[in-house]
């Protein structure tokens, strides 16, 4: 497969060829790497080699805010990047070099390189059966892959019992459209290395876990490792890796950038089998990431907990109005205060402050940048939104409805009864300590009402 030409048309809303600059706005980090260029693995020297003339020649059209990029670059798809894999599956990456962009050709050999995961949910991303740039998914329901370095009997065949389409390598443009940051880098004239990793759900016959916590992470530093022992054969400048993910992708992102080349993962990293080269990376860009897990399940029921799961049942609902109400307490302590004079922030009042604060002035100012024609038809669309003097209402439970189709359709909708933060119980959970991350830093400002919080569909993580 080597030198194979292909062309394909790949369209996504992007928000500017030069939008891969955007992620080194993130966290610069003064780690020093050291690469001599040489390619050794804890046991293993020199089984690393990356093949820099294994690749296929594919060509796709990258729409981005500055129009269309006709883009062609050498892809190299499933590249194992560790000599022990636990699951070769998961435990490799795709690099793709732009070799052309409209015509004009183009030396990555010192491009940035755009790390770009595709985790969401802390579930398996695997990136083997890609056919391009951006095909890296999130995979896996109970069960998984059969692990590459167990017995052929000791695990499961099956790809799970479900497919999970959250998270991933995205996040929303301007204009409300999704966009991929690994074909935004590449449209820009970066390297994009994508790298695959173990992820919670991943089981094996005997139903041991052999992906959850700290397979995640030590895996993207075994690939970033990968990527440093391999500097020359992978084009790209090694000292300007910049990591970028979503939702528990960029809670990774964020832990890349802040760990690079602490001994906590040392003994991991060896036991798999990585590159003897650095991982730490020059920058970190985290969209709406999940860092605050000691409140995210807290958080969650607040917002979804009297929602219905996949299969249609609830989840016990002492548990869930218990997370309430420690989710409520959380809040309180932060003695958050709203922006334009709202005043406090507490559980009660949260989803009318991210209505008024962020999301009808989000509304509104997108269908009000449509035609008249245009805003008919995405009004007709979306039926839950009112447009009445050139502004745009709702309220928060239609939005959570609207959500819950959007991404995952036919799932029944959000009930009229469920009022965040307003069901008691006398289950009670410990109050948790405070941290400096508040859970409403995690809603952000869009052009689209449908993206104007970072909300996630019931009863799946992204």
């Amino acid at each position: 497969m080597k030198h194979k030409a292909v062309n394909r048309r790949s369209v996504v809303i992007g928000i500017g060829a030069a939008a891969g600059a955007a992620a080194t706005g993130g966290i610069a980090l003064g780690a020093q790497a050291d690469e001599d260029g040489t390619s050794s693995a804890s046991g293993h020297a020199g089984s690393l080699t990356f093949d820099k003339d294994d690749y296929t020649e594919l060509t796709t059209t990258i729409t981005t805010d500055a129009g269309d990029k006709l883009v062609k670059y050498h892809f190299y798809k499933a590249v194992t990047y560790v000599t022990k894999p636990v699951d070769a599956k998961y435990q490799c990456l795709n690099v793709s070099v732009p070799v052309e962009i409209d015509g004009r050709t183009v030396d990555a050999t010192r491009a940035p390189i755009v790390f770009a995961n595709s985790v969401g949910g802390y579930m398996p991303s695997s990136v083997a059966d890609a056919e391009g740039v951006g095909g890296g998914g999130v995979t896996g329901g109970p069960g998984g892959a059969t692990p590459s370095g167990a017995p052929s009997a000791s695990a499961s065949s099956s790809a799970g019992s479900s497919e999970v389409t959250s998270g991933g390598n995205a996040m929303v443009n301007a204009r409300g459209g999704m966009v991929n940051l690994g074909k935004l880098g590449l449209a820009a004239g970066y390297v994009v290395v994508e790298p695959g990793a173990r992820g919670r759900t991943l089981t094996d016959s005997e139903g041991t876990y052999y992906g959850t916590a700290p397979a995640a992470i030590v895996d993207l530093k075994a690939a970033v490792r990968y990527v440093r022992a391999n500097k020359g054969a992978i084009p790209g400048d090694t000292d300007r890796i910049v990591s970028t993910g979503t939702s528990a992708g960029g809670a990774l992102s964020s832990l890349l950038g802040t760990s690079g080349d602490s001994r906590i993962y040392s003994s991991y990293l060896k036991e798999i089998g990585a590159a003897d080269a650095s991982d730490a990376v020059f920058a970190a860009g985290a969209w709406c990431p999940i860092t605050d897990l000691e409140h995210a399940d807290g958080a969650y029921e607040w917002n979804w907990g009297a929602n219905v799961t996949s299969s249609g049942s609830q989840v016990d609902r002492t548990v869930s109005k218990a997370l309430q109400a420690q989710y409520a307490e959380y809040q309180a302590s932060l003695k958050l205060r709203g922006l334009n004079g709202f005043g406090r922030l507490t559980a009660r009042n949260f989803d009318e402050y991210l209505l008024k604060q962020y999301l009808q002035p989000s509304a509104t100012a997108y269908l009000a940048d449509l035609s008249d024609a245009d805003r008919t038809t995405y009004l007709a669309a979306n039926t839950f939104i009112t447009w009445s003097a050139g502004k745009a209402t709702f309220t928060w439970d239609d939005f959570l409805t609207h959500v819950a189709h959007a991404r995952s359709p036919p799932r029944p909708s959000m009930p009229s009864t469920c009022r965040r933060g307003r069901t008691t119980s006398s289950a009670r959970v410990p109050p948790s300590p405070a941290t400096s991350r508040s859970t409403a830093s995690r809603t952000t400002q869009q052009a689209s009402p449908t993206s104007g919080l970072r909300a996630t569909s019931p009863r799946s993580s992204t």
